[in-house]
C-alpha cells in the first residue's frame, strides 16, 4: 500500500489578524522546528503572508473560480498564489451552507485552482439528516464525482467533514470516520484510478481535539486532520499534529 505522509491542516476561520497570526506562527515554529508531518495553515487573507521563513504549508480558505473580473469582495487562485499561498480549501461545509456554493460552483473553483498549480483541499460530507437518512454514501458520491467531472488527474487532498460534527462538539467514531474515507477512496479510485487513490490523503474534520486525535490516527485509511476551533490555540494544535506523528 502506498505510504502517505499525514497532513495536519488548521483552518482558522474568521479569526486572528495579520498580527496575531505570525505570533501563532513563530511560537509554532520555535515549538515544533521540523514536524514529521506536513502542517498546512489557512489563515484569513490579511494573513496569507506570516508564515515567511516558517516550515508550514500556508493556504486559503476559499477562492473564486474566474482569474479576474468584476467580483467585488473576491479573490482569484492568482491572487493567492502571489501572496505566498500553496493551497486552497475548496467546499467548506459553511460556505457550501451559509453561502449557498453548490456542487457545480464547486467544480468549477476546483478546475481552476488546478489549473491554476494551487492544491485543492476538497471538502465533502453529509447532514445530520442526510445520514440519519442512510444517504452519507449517496451525498459523498456526488459531491466527490461533480468536484471531479471532466478533469484530468492530478494532485488534491480530500477532506470528510461529517457536517453534524463541526463545532457541535461531536465526532464521529474512528471507525466511521474510516469507513467514509473508505467509501470516498474506493469512489476516487473508479473516477481516476487506483494509482491517483492510493496516493491522495483523505483528511477527517468536526471538532478534532487532542484527545480525539490518535485514535482517529491510528486508522490507516484516514492520513490526517482538517482542524478548526482547536487549531487556534498553540498547544491543542501541537497535541493533535503529535496525535497523528508516525
Amino acid at each position: 500500500m502506498f505510504k502517505r505522509t499525514p497532513i495536519i491542516a488548521a483552518n482558522w476561520k474568521m479569526f486572528k489578524t495579520g498580527v496575531e497570526a505570525k505570533e501563532f506562527l513563530n511560537a509554532l515554529k520555535e515549538r515544533l522546528p521540523k514536524p514529521s508531518v506536513q502542517v498546512f495553515i489557512a489563515p484569513p487573507f490579511t494573513a496569507l503572508q506570516a508564515a515567511e521563513g516558517t516550515p508550514f504549508v500556508i493556504g486559503a480558505q476559499n477562492m473564486h473560480e474566474a482569474a479576474e473580473g468584476a467580483f467585488t469582495g473576491e479573490i482569484s487562485a492568482k491572487m493567492l498564489k502571489s501572496a505566498g499561498a500553496r493551497f486552497v480549501l475548496l467546499g467548506h461545509s459553511e460556505r457550501r451552507r451559509l453561502f449557498q456554493e453548490t456542487d457545480a460552483r464547486i467544480h468549477l473553483k476546483f478546475k481552476a485552482a488546478i489549473a491554476s498549480q494551487l492544491l485543492p483541499v476538497l471538502c465533502l460530507g453529509e447532514t445530520l439528516e442526510e445520514r440519519e437518512a442512510g444517504k452519507t454514501h449517496d451525498v459523498l458520491a456526488r459531491q466527490l464525482t461533480t468536484a471531479l467531472t471532466d478533469v484530468t488527474p492530478a494532485e488534491f487532498v480530500l477532506a470528510y467533514e461529517p457536517v453534524w460534527a463541526i463545532g457541535t462538539g461531536q465526532t464521529a467514531t474512528p471507525e466511521m470516520a474510516a469507513e467514509a474515507h473508505h467509501f470516498c477512496r474506493t469512489s476516487l479510485a473508479k473516477l481516476w484510478g487506483q494509482e491517483v487513490a492510493e496516493k491522495t490523503a483523505i483528511l477527517y474534520g468536526g471538532s478534532v481535539t487532542p484527545e480525539t486525535a490518535p485514535a482517529l490516527a491510528a486508522q490507516s485509511e484516514i492520513d490526517g486532520a482538517l482542524v478548526g476551533g482547536a487549531s487556534l490555540d498553540v498547544s491543542k494544535f501541537i497535541h493533535i499534529i503529535q496525535g497523528f506523528t508516525p
